[in-house]
């Protein structure tokens, strides 16, 4: 008995270490700069990574046996939620910046068209977008526009900007108009925006199958237990139960990100 419960008892420490792990992660930035100097990262690094470490040293010591075990997995869970919760988030944020993008384009192709000069154009399209702010501090002070429309390309949802930078880098080249260019890219930015949402609807049946498929398990006991059966006993206060737990939480956090990763994969492509 004593050689299973610390089989579940290490399954259960491997599983909370790996969402502690997954979860510091940092979050894609999502805020007004970007692009943040190193030593701002990494003062932003996730407390939650360090208060998951405290919270499983505190059970360690002050815990043992099956509830260090059941401990162990409730805090592992709610790390993995925690993660997907943040990587959803992320993926909304990163759409929002995609539409802003195609928006900003189109604002700057009206205002050039309008006869608006170069600067004062950005600064009404930074109205829309606040993120532009140093696209239109490049502008006003005659710096490389292109680089740093190529700096904010690098956030999530801003790649878009590359093709308004290179439009931007021909213009200054070739001497064409850049209105023009930049409608070309806007039309086209459109037109993949277009194709993205008609994709994300495609994808979201499956992400809310697998959703579904994950929250089965949980109606399944409940209905046992409706029976008279004691299912909530076995896995939260046995040892094989506990090992159970932890494998199972383990498979549906993984399930949900393998479903997670492909349809952002898909969406990139």
């Amino acid at each position: 008995m004593s050689s299973v419960l610390s089989t579940s008892s290490a399954s259960a420490a491997v599983l909370a270490a790996l969402a502690t792990v997954l979860l510091g992660r940092p979050a894609p930035s999502l805020g007004r700069r970007p692009v943040r100097p190193i030593r701002e990262r990494v003062r932003a690094g996730p407390v939650s990574s360090g208060v998951l470490v405290v919270a499983t040293s505190v059970l360690v010591t002050t815990v043992d046996g099956t509830r260090l075990a059941l401990a162990l997995v409730l805090l592992a869970g709610t790390a993995a939620v925690g993660m997907l919760a943040r990587r959803a988030a992320g993926a909304r944020a990163a759409e929002r910046r995609r539409a802003q993008v195609v928006e900003v384009c189109e604002a700057l192709v009206g205002e050039l068209r309008a006869g608006q000069p170069l600067v004062a154009a950005l600064e009404h399209c930074r109205e829309t977008w606040p993120e532009l702010e140093p696209v239109v501090v490049a502008a006003r002070l005659g710096a490389d526009v292109t680089a740093a429309l190529r700096r904010l390309a690098r956030a999530p949802g801003g790649e878009g900007l590359q093709e308004v930078a290179a439009a931007w880098q021909v213009s200054q080249q070739s001497g064409a108009g850049l209105a023009t260019a930049l409608g070309e890219v806007a039309a086209t930015a459109r037109a993949r925006q277009a194709t993205r949402q008609i994709v994300r609807g495609e994808l979201a049946s499956a992400q809310a199958t697998a959703r579904l498929v994950a929250l089965l398990p949980v109606a399944s006991l409940a209905m046992s237990a409706g029976i008279g059966g004691r299912p909530w006993h076995f896995l939260l206060a046995t040892p094989i139960g506990l090992g159970c737990l932890a494998a199972g939480v383990l498979l549906v956090f993984l399930g949900l990100l393998w479903i997670d990763v492909i349809a952002a994969a898909v969406l990139r492509s």
